[in-house]
C-alpha cells in the first residue's frame, strides 16, 4: 500500500508505495482509510523521536471496513468507522472499573505494535511500526475489533476523522474528566484543535463563562465563533489576574490544551478554591511543576487531574459526539481548516508548525 513513512527523527515523511499489510487474523479488522487528520502528537514523534522507526504516523482517522477476521461481530465489510488510537480491551482491571483510557492493552499505542506484539506492517521483510496505535497515514490499517467504532454512513468521513482525536479528547476532557456543570466558569489555555474542542465541550456543558487564551490572534477570533465568551492574549495580559477580575473568585475549571507545565501552574493559580485544573495536552517529559507547596491542595481543595484521549470509552463516546453533531450542537465542519492529498503530507505538518488553522485533514 501507499503510506507516509517516518524513517529518521526530525526528517520529512517519505510517501512510499511498498508497505505490506497483513491479512486480518481472529478478532482483527482491516480498514481502507479515507481521511486522517494531522495532530500535534504526530509532530512530537517526528521532532522528538519517540517510538521505534520506521513508523507510519497518523491516528485521527476514519474509513471503510475492507475485511474482518474470525470472530469479529461488531463490524462488517462496508461499514464506515472511526479508528481508535487507545483501544480498550473491556476486561482488564481498569476497563471494568470505568477507566478504559488507561487499559493495559491500550497502552500499546506507545509501542507501535498490536497487543500481540506484531505490527501488521512490513517493508522489504522488515517490520514497520504503527504510530500512536493506528498508522492512519496509509491506505489501510489492520487493527483489533475494539480499535474501530462503527458510525452512521451518512456522516462524511472527513468530518468523522477529526472525532478520532481532537474532538474526542477536548470535548471528553470537559464532559467526562472534569464533568463541567451548567453555569460553571472555564479557562481554556491553547486554542489548537484540542483547545477549540475544549471550548466546544464547555459550551455544550452550559458553562456561563468560557475564557480562551492563546497568543495567536486568529485562533482567539475563531474561539469566539466556537463558543468562547472572552478571549485573551497571554503575552499581553496576565491571564490569572483576568480570571480573577472576570469571575471575582477565579474560574471553576482550567484546561491546559497546549501541554505545558507553566500553563498547568497558571491553571492552578487561576482556579477558585475547590476548582479543578485538567492536563489535556502532553507536556515535554523534561518539564516539571515548580513552586507548588503541597499544603496548597489541602487548604484550598484545588485539584489537578490528568486526561488521556478524553477520559471515556470511545465505543460510547464517539457515537455520542456524532449525535451531538447531527443535532447541531457540535461543529465539525469548522474544525477543518485545510484539506490536502497524502503527497502533500509534509506541507500539512508545515501548517501545524506555523500554527495555521485548526486541523489539516489528509485524503488518503
Amino acid at each position: 500500500m501507499r503510506a507516509a513513512l517516518l524513517t529518521r527523527e526530525n526528517s520529512p515523511l517519505e510517501v512510499v508505495d511498498d508497505i505490506e499489510v497483513a491479512t486480518p487474523g481472529p478478532g482483527q479488522v482491516l480498514v481502507d482509510v479515507t481521511h486522517c487528520g494531522i495532530c500535534h502528537s504526530d509532530l512530537t514523534i517526528i521532532e522528538a523521536g519517540y517510538g521505534p522507526l520506521p513508523m507510519v504516523l497518523g491516528h485521527e482517522a476514519a474509513g471503510v471496513v475492507a475485511e474482518v477476521g474470525a470472530g469479529v461481530i461488531a463490524v462488517a465489510p462496508g461499514d464506515h468507522v472511526v479508528l481508535v488510537a487507545i483501544a480498550p480491551c473491556g476486561r482488564c482491571y481498569w476497563c471494568v472499573r470505568g477507566k478504559p483510557t488507561v487499559c493495559e492493552k491500550a497502552m500499546t499505542f506507545m509501542t507501535g505494535t498490536l497487543p500481540d506484539g506484531s505490527t501488521a506492517l512490513s517493508r522489504g521483510g522488515e517490520p514497520v511500526y504503527r504510530g500512536l496505535g493506528v498508522g492512519g497515514f496509509g491506505q489501510q490499517v489492520l487493527t483489533t475489533e475494539s480499535g474501530v467504532v462503527r458510525i452512521d454512513p451518512e456522516v462524511p468521513l472527513e468530518l468523522a476523522s477529526v472525532i478520532g482525536c481532537a474532538i474526542q479528547t477536548g470535548v471528553g476532557a470537559v464532559l467526562n474528566t472534569a464533568q463541567v456543570e451548567e453555569g460553571a466558569t472555564v479557562l481554556v489555555m491553547g486554542l489548537g484543535g484540542v483547545g477549540i474542542s475544549v471550548v466546544q465541550g464547555a459550551r455544550i456543558a452550559g458553562a456561563s463563562r468560557i475564557i480562551a487564551s492563546d497568543p495567536v490572534a486568529g485562533r482567539r477570533q475563531q474561539a469566539l465563533s466556537f463558543g468562547a465568551t472572552d478571549v485573551v492574549d497571554p503575552v499581553q495580559t496576565d491571564v490569572v489576574a483576568l480570571c480573577q477580575e472576570l469571575t471575582g473568585v477565579g474560574v471553576d475549571y482550567a484546561f491546559d490544551a497546549a501541554g505545558s507545565a507553566r500553563l498547568l501552574e497558571a491553571g492552578i493559580a487561576a482556579t477558585c478554591n475547590g476548582g479543578t485544573t485538567v492536563s489535556v495536552g502532553a507536556p515535554d517529559a523534561a518539564e516539571v511543576l515548580n513552586e507548588l507547596p503541597a499544603i496548597l491542595f489541602a487548604i484550598t481543595e484545588k485539584r489537578l487531574v490528568g486526561c488521556l484521549y478524553g477520559g471515556g470509552n470511545p465505543h460510547w463516546q464517539i457515537p455520542r459526539l456524532v449525535s451531538l453533531w447531527q443535532r447541531g450542537l457540535l461543529d465539525l465542519e469548522g474544525m477543518i481548516s485545510t484539506r490536502r492529498p497524502l503527497v502533500e503530507i509534509n506541507a500539512g505538518f508545515d501548517d501545524l508548525r506555523a500554527e495555521r488553522g485548526l486541523r489539516t485533514v489528509v485524503s488518503i
